[in-house]
């Protein structure tokens, strides 16, 4: 049986997350910004490339967002249906609850391998440029 502690122990959990997503949703909205400002100083194909996958990004980071705004709303509506007396509805919802942050989490994975290749490709392009810095 599902107690009304169950669903509780969930929620700093969420909040921990949103906070994280808020905060990676920021530093892209900053890196986004320095891009197109350098973009209006000196167009440039690759900054384009740049600005695509962070637009990618960011739509990741909002239904990462919407997601746990999900989870805890429903885990909140589980606590409602123990405390009415609806216990089969609340581990139905509450079960929903998980399922929507397990998807949060995978969201957040895939988001973080994409800004993995991305720095990978910057990196490789600093290591092409020493090495051709090295050949001269």
């Amino acid at each position: 049986m599902l107690s009304l502690t169950t669903p509780a122990l969930l929620f700093p959990a969420i909040s921990l997350l949103l906070l994280a997503y808020t905060n990676r949703y920021l530093a892209l909205a900053s890196i986004i910004r320095n891009l197109y400002d350098d973009y209006q100083q000196s167009p440039s194909e690759k900054l384009v490339q740049q600005i695509g996958n962070l637009r990618q990004r960011i739509a990741l980071i909002k239904w990462m967002q919407s997601l746990g705004v999900g989870s805890l709303f429903l885990c909140v509506v589980a606590m409602l249906l123990i405390y009415t007396g609806w216990p089969q509805s609340a581990q139905f919802i509450f079960g929903t609850s998980l399922l929507l942050m397990i998807m949060s989490l995978g969201m957040s994975l895939l988001e973080l391998r994409m800004s993995t290749d991305a720095l990978n490709i910057l990196l490789s392009d600093l290591i092409a440029a020493e090495r051709e810095r090295g050949q001269r």
